[in-house]
């Protein structure tokens, strides 16, 4: 397995390539930079994953996460963070990245992490998504992130995507993608239904 590691800190990045190095079967590379990481998937193709630093130069945010993931050398693209909020790893979950890692984590749970991303899985870090969220223990609750949450909430009171992404100071296609994310976890079909279900269970 082929990875790419690019970020700006000497230090974690070399700790990164010790740790997954001893473990079987993985190889790695590194940059420093977003254009470092894409000069090496376009000459050196293909990476099994590619692990972005979201603040390290040239990434632009999300912008170097929708640029690396249309690269045919880059097969799975994850988004490593120190300093990202909740609100940004869940809009990096929802565009279908990989996953989202918080710098927070132990060595032994970032191997784990890219080892659960490489089998096709997203890795999602629920420590870090649900820290210091306010809403009621709900068993319907627990199976969404907070943000999926809001948007639920709204869909139960009949606003519009175009409502929601306003209440909650994001993107109308950002509010699309957690539609579909949420329709998924609590199995409705519609946004109909998905109030209802919210409302039966009591959750609202």
């Amino acid at each position: 397995m082929r990875i790419l590691i690019a970020d700006d800190h000497d230090l974690l990045r070399d700790t990164l390539v010790l740790y997954l190095e001893t473990e079987s079967g993985m190889e790695t590379e590194t940059a420093a930079t977003f254009p470092e990481a894409l000069e090496a998937v376009r000459k050196n193709p293909p990476f099994d994953l590619v692990l972005l630093d979201f603040s390290m130069p040239g990434m632009n945010g999300l912008q170097g996460l929708e640029i690396m993931s249309v690269e045919e050398g880059a097969q799975r693209v994850a988004i490593i963070s120190g300093t990202a909020s909740r609100d940004v790893a869940e809009q990096v979950l929802a565009s279908g990245a990989a996953g989202f890692l918080p710098k927070t984590l132990s060595a032994k749970s970032l191997v784990n992490a890219v080892r659960f991303m490489s089998m096709g899985e997203q890795y999602a870090p629920l420590d870090f998504l649900r820290g210091g969220e306010d809403r009621p223990a709900h068993p319907l609750a627990e199976k969404l992130s907070q943000r999926e949450y809001e948007v639920l909430e709204g869909l139960t009171q009949g606003k519009s995507n175009k409502e929601i992404a306003r209440d909650l100071d994001i993107r109308e296609p950002t509010v699309k993608l957690h539609v579909k994310t949420l329709y998924r976890k609590i199995g409705a079909a519609n946004r109909t239904q998905a109030a209802m279900i919210a409302k039966d269970e009591g959750l609202f």
